[in-house]
């Protein structure tokens, strides 16, 4: 992947994570709460993968993901462990909703994450914006 294409999949992304979250407000109105917290966690993901993707950082799985955003981004402390603590939470979360029988969540739970996750997708979107390589339409 040359730089060109690289930098229109990262704001790919990085739209695709904001377009994700705006899909949750749609699934609390109906109450999916199980389906909310997959999208909040899809939103989040997307990001993540493009922040990978800006600094050429390979993952083939969530988990590598999830891994490699952590090695790289949070024990650097360029994103805080809270917001690092969050993803995680989140990914679990959205692993249980999606293959453990009888799980169900809560409005409570679909809300109480969803300005964490704002959080993460506006700091990603920063840290790239602010290296100058990359500007997404945030």
């Amino acid at each position: 992947m040359n730089y060109q294409e690289r930098t229109e999949m990262v704001i790919y992304r990085i739209n695709r994570a904001k377009e994700t979250l705006k899909e949750v407000s749609i699934l609390i109105e109906n109450e999916l709460w199980t389906t909310a917290i997959n999208r909040i966690y899809y939103a989040c993901y997307y990001a993540v993968s493009g922040l990978l993707l800006h600094y050429r950082i390979n993952s083939q799985t969530h988990s590598g993901t999830r891994q490699m955003f952590g090695l790289h981004f949070v024990k650097t402390g360029i994103v805080s462990k809270e917001l690092g603590k969050f993803y995680s939470n989140i990914f679990n979360l959205r692993h249980t909703g999606d293959y453990d029988d009888f799980v169900e969540f809560d409005k409570n739970e679909v809300i109480i994450n969803l300005k964490p996750a704002n959080n993460l997708i506006d700091s990603i979107e920063q840290i790239i914006n602010t290296e100058g390589k990359v500007q997404t339409n945030g």
